[in-house]
This record gives C-alpha cells, structure tokens and sequence, in this order.
C-alpha cells in the first residue's frame, strides 16, 4: 500500500530553526543549544547505537511495557486511529499498531509528525507496506508549535501517543504549555499515551548518558558537528568534553559540553565569534525525571484525567494513558 504525505512546514524551516537556536543560546549566559540538533543522520546512527548499550535502560524498558500492555491500552483508548508526535523510525510503534490492527480492522490509522521528511518517508513506507489494510500518514510538522492534528482522524477516536521519555528534554514551563497546547486540540473521548522516564539512582541514571564505551559522548560532541557543516562555525571538538550531571534539586539530567581551554569559535553563518573560557559549560540537554505524583499533577494541571498507568518489572520507566474529558 502507499502513504499519504503533508509537509506543514516551510522549505528553509530547519536552517532557520537552527540559525535561531544557535544565536540565541551561544550568546545566552549560560551557552546552551537544544537537544534536537543532535539528529543529522550521524546523531540518529549514534543514538540508534546508544539505545542497544547495557547502560542505557529506557528504550528496552518502554519497549517491554509496550510487549505486554499494548493491546490493554489500545482497548482502553476505544481509538481507531493512532497519532504519533516526534515519531522517527515508529520502531517501537509497530507493538501498538499490531493492537489496534487487531482491534479496530480494515481502516485503522496511523498519523507521524516528524520534522524529518526523510525519517517520515521512509517510516511511512515501511508501515503501509507491513500493515495491510493500515492507512498511513505522514505529517512533517514540528510538535513544540505545531501538533498538526488537523490531519487526524475522527474525533474521540484518537490515541495520540508521545513516547521515549521525550517529554523530559522540555524545560517545566514549556512542558506545561505544551500539555496544555495538546489538550486543547484534542476532542472528548481521545486518550494520550506519555512516555515517562523515573527518578532512581544517580548509580543508574548517569551511566545511561555517559556510558563505558564513550558513545554517548560522541553524540553529543557531534552537535558541534553540524553547527560547524550547516552554519560554517570552526568548532574543533577536540577541544570539548563530553559531562553527565544528576541535578537533584530539578530532578533531571544534564548533558554538558566543557570547553577545555581558552577558545574563540566563529559562526561564519552567523557573522558570529563567540568565547568560551577554559572549564566553561555549554547545556545541550536536560533529561527530566518524574515521580507518578509529578506526572500526574501536571497532566491534570493540563485538564487530563488519568486512565492507565503501567512501568516495567524493575519501575525505571513508565507509559501511562490520558483522557480528555
């Protein structure tokens, strides 16, 4: 079968995402660039490689939530049709497609929003050749100002799912304006299904992001990397090293890059030189870690009510279901 497609964003979208980023966070106090930066096609191979290491726990625990509960949560929902926010490679999507294939039949739907044409296409194309019957499409979009749910299905018959522990890589107001940007387009009867990761201990949260092997230390160094392809920055990266923090107080990670020396980096797309001092941070992420009770208090703080809630065997990661009402 084929696939449909919508792109909802314009042309230059991605350059000028990224010209904004990097200008506003290199000359920010302190120097920070976002998390999304990270996925050229070396970042997503890098990141492929880290979900598989033994110290990285959350893409193998939310995959076995979802081996044993997504047909529970498929009934739950009553949806026919699946919509997915930030979907990639919708590998682990297939755990839920099977579920709703078998309950809902012929005509049952499945809806990527991604901002990567390349990743929806090919994501796309795979799933309406596995699925017969599954009608697939695909939403270039980007979630944090655009859910693009205009392109969804019948209302109240929608299992919006938002999965891999993404939704810690948003600072708490803008968590909370997104949850609430969600609720407000969805109709009566829709569920929401949030990937969560949970607090544990520092002995096992920060290993997951800075592991033996040194591979999550070159994802992060390669952000520099594309700074320096699409911008014509002179980054030397050697010059940076790869730092994982447990913050306590906010309950999250933090991925750091810290400039190793005196050094002056120029933006040549940018017309901009920006300093950095020896031992100085640049944030590129923070990975927030909840309790049930943090979850729960901020999807209600959004208008949602709680209607499943589900973690693996050792309670390191949890998926639960929300309706709107």
């Amino acid at each position: 079968m084929t696939y449909t497609y919508t792109d909802r964003l314009p042309e230059d979208f991605a350059l000028h995402q990224l010209r904004t980023d990097v200008r506003v966070g290199l000359t920010a106090t302190p120097k920070w660039l976002p998390p999304k930066w990270f996925y050229d096609k070396t970042g997503s191979d890098l990141f492929e490689q880290i979900t598989e290491l033994p110290e990285y726990y959350p893409t193998r625990a939310e995959a076995s939530i979802l081996r044993e509960r997504a047909a529970e949560i498929v009934g739950r929902s009553g949806a026919r049709e699946l919509v997915e926010l930030g979907s990639g490679s919708s590998t682990k999507t297939r755990m839920l497609l099977d579920a709703l294939v078998a309950a809902a039949g012929p005509g049952a739907g499945y809806v990527a929003l991604d901002v990567s044409e390349s990743a929806l296409r090919s994501a796309a194309a795979a799933l309406a050749d596995d699925y017969a019957g599954l009608v697939v499409h695909a939403v270039r979009a980007d979630f944090e100002h655009d859910l693009g749910l205009s392109a969804a299905g019948p209302a109240g018959r929608r299992l919006v799912a938002f999965l891999g522990g993404t939704i810690g890589n948003f600072e708490p107001a803008s968590r909370a304006a997104f949850l609430a940007r969600l609720q407000a387009a969805l109709a009566p009867g829709d569920r929401f299904l949030l990937g969560a990761d949970l607090v544990k201990s520092p002995a096992v949260l920060v290993p997951a992001y800075d592991d033996a092997a040194g591979v999550t230390a070159a994802f992060n160094l390669n952000v520099l990397s594309v700074v320096n392809h699409v911008l014509g920055a002179d980054f030397d990266p050697t010059g940076f090293r790869h730092v994982a923090l447990w913050d306590a107080r906010n309950a999250w990670i933090e991925m750091r890059l810290q400039s190793q020396r005196d050094q002056v980096v120029d933006v040549a797309g940018l017309d901009l030189s920006v300093p950095f001092a020896a031992g100085e941070h640049l944030r590129t992420e923070i990975s927030a870690k909840f309790t049930r009770d943090r979850v729960t208090g901020e999807l209600a703080a959004a208008g949602f009510a709680p209607d499943g809630w589900w973690t693996d065997a050792e309670g390191r990661f949890s998926l639960s279901l929300w309706k709107v009402v």
